[in-house]
């Protein structure tokens, strides 16, 4: 790799919604975080008045977090940076690269506990009813979840607790025709 760029960790949108130039790509995984809906997005499937709900990372001994890994140029991560700006920081973390079986050093963005928006856990079918009702500039936060566990079925992630979710707004989905 070239001083110019980096790699970036993504474990969320960043999987499905890439509108950022990248110079490599390849599914990846971290080890020692778990996906959680645990962060509030007032500004992408959310309001400030009513927030959605988006996944960030929890730190989770013993487990491995698929995902999508990027090398892009550093100016990138401008646009990076603003794109997850409600309370995510940077991290560097260890990347492991599937197809290389490879390893590499890079950045991952986490929205921790003490940030203004974290939600925190929830009863999951709370949690379910919840993602149904948000929606914000970006879109409905249920479209949000589908396209996450699409993605992540994509990539071979077999991730419980977005899967239960999927399986609970499906169901209520279904319940309401």
């Amino acid at each position: 790799m070239d001083k110019n760029s980096d790699w970036v960790f993504g474990y969320g949108s960043l999987i499905y919604k890439v509108d950022f130039p990248y110079l490599d790509r390849e599914p990846a995984q971290i080890e020692g975080w778990g996906r959680r809906f645990w962060q509030g997005s007032h500004d992408h499937r959310g309001t400030p008045d009513a927030p959605g709900r988006v996944v960030t990372l929890v730190p989770e001994a013993g487990r491995a977090c698929r995902g999508m890994a990027y090398r892009v140029a550093h100016e990138v991560f401008e646009h990076l940076d603003h794109r997850e700006k409600n309370g995510y920081e940077h991290h560097r973390v260890d990347i492991h690269l599937l197809e290389r079986d490879t390893t590499v050093n890079g950045t991952l963005y986490v929205a921790g506990r003490d940030n203004p928006a974290f939600i925190g856990p929830a009863d999951p079918a709370d949690m379910a009813e919840h993602i149904l009702s948000a929606h914000g500039p970006s879109g409905d936060n249920l479209d949000y979840l589908l396209a996450l566990a699409e993605s992540l079925r994509e990539i071979g992630e077999t991730d419980e607790h977005v899967f239960d979710l999927e399986r609970r707004v499906r169901a209520r989905l279904a319940e309401s025709r």
